[in-house]
């Protein structure tokens, strides 16, 4: 067995994204809600994928079934849903970078078909970003609002594929990553704009 092996899969449903950037974070809390509120099947696994890039390469080559949850310029309205599937989904993931992680997710995709190993089915729930430029700051409220909508989508085609996640009676133990990433914690522990500048010190930028 290789490294590949170990890690198969019947679904990967992945959520990319930095959390530090306002709306970059939603891919990331989508894939905390749904651990948060819906026990999965052993069949499912659900992975922060933050920007690792490359590096999800081999968990990507050992699903047979991809969910990807990532914020996505469309050009669209904010806040904005989008599914995309199948073959489409490498043509979104690379229309138009706003950071480093969607061209490091792009090359995983393409990584995956050119070894043989892409999963056979490809879903990419995306949401227009409103804010970017906003360092340590969290999802803006027209994204923040999309975030049950994208898990349901999700819910519902895990459920198509004959792996229906149970809702949980409480969501409190339930955490993909450590409490003080949650986002009530997040945004409770931010400083306010007076007291940290969320794009920059005016004393050193040169007009």
């Amino acid at each position: 067995m290789n490294a590949i092996d170990d890690l198969r899969c019947d679904v990967l449903v992945l959520g990319i994204g930095n959390l530090l950037w306002a709306d970059e974070g939603f891919g990331v809390r989508c894939v905390e809600q749904l651990a948060a509120e819906w026990d999965l099947p052993p069949s499912v696994t659900v992975m922060d994928g933050g920007t690792q890039g490359l590096y999800l390469l081999p968990y990507v080559q050992a699903a047979r079934r991809l969910i990807v949850f990532d914020a996505i310029d469309y050009g669209l309205e904010p806040g904005t849903m989008k599914r995309v599937e199948g073959d489409q989904v490498p043509r979104f993931m690379g229309a138009k970078k706003m950071s480093l992680h969607q061209t490091g997710f792009q090359e995983v995709i393409a990584a995956s078909a050119l070894t043989g190993q892409l999963p056979e089915e490809l879903l990419l729930i995306g949401v227009q970003p409103q804010e970017l430029d906003d360092y340590g700051g969290s999802l803006r409220p027209a994204v923040k609002a999309r975030l049950a909508e994208a898990v349901a989508m999700a819910v519902a085609r895990l459920t198509d594929w004959g792996h229906a996640p149970r809702r949980r009676a409480s969501a409190d133990s339930h955490r993909l990553n450590g409490s003080a990433l949650t986002m009530a914690a997040y945004e409770a522990g931010r400083p306010s704009a007076a007291a940290a500048s969320r794009i920059g010190d005016a004393r050193f930028l040169v007009a």
